[in-house]
């Protein structure tokens, strides 16, 4: 399992075998249940957790129990309510398995510990914090200048798997549309092919 985030530490930054035997002491291995959380809302979040197998995602629910999706966890991801973790304040999100998964977790005095230790991570965790703010940053833009179907194509381009993986009310979710002009979008897309 720890192979995994070796592997994928290793697409951002260069490791040596005295990195990778100190890297590994430092995660916890957690298998989920589908549905079972890894964090509920409220809770302070006392882990990152890396996805080694399975979905998981990350959500909120409204006042009228509506679900809304932040992001999807696939395998290869890191998943964390980010602002509870760094901040030690309760956690704003749910965080869940979509399917059985396997995480690798580490606690934010590890992490502390990790990053002093093994100076490449401390790198390596800025390369992932500053590509998720990346990320977010495209995601609100697409939100606001796109419409609902490109939207969801530039999903389709960048997760082509996720048609078979996640329920089409959790896409929905993740797009902030009803599941009904989801369908009308992908009967719209059948057509146009």
């Amino acid at each position: 399992m720890i192979e995994i985030l070796l592997k994928h530490i290793e697409e951002k930054v260069s490791l040596t075998a005295t990195d990778k035997e100190m890297i590994s002491p430092f995660f916890i291995r957690k298998r989920l249940r589908k549905r079972q959380y890894l964090l509920q809302e409220g809770d302070v979040c006392r882990y990152l957790s890396f996805v080694a197998k399975g979905l998981l995602r990350s959500y909120n629910v409204d006042e009228k129990g509506d679900e809304h999706m932040s992001i999807f966890g696939w395998e290869g991801w890191w998943i964390s309510d980010f602002n509870s973790f760094l901040s030690v304040v309760p956690a704003m999100f749910y965080i869940d398995a979509i399917e059985d998964s396997e995480v690798l977790m580490i606690s934010r005095s590890d992490y502390d510990t990790l990053t002093l230790q093994v100076p490449i991570m401390d790198r390596y965790f800025r390369i992932l914090f500053q590509n998720s703010l990346v990320t977010k940053e495209r995601r609100l833009m697409s939100s606001i200048t796109h419409s609902a179907e490109e939207k969801y194509i530039q999903l389709l381009d960048s997760n082509p798997e996720i048609i078979n993986k996640i329920p089409q009310n959790m896409v929905a979710s993740y797009l902030g549309i009803a599941p009904e002009t989801l369908s009308r979008i992908k009967r719209n897309l059948t057509y146009k092919k």
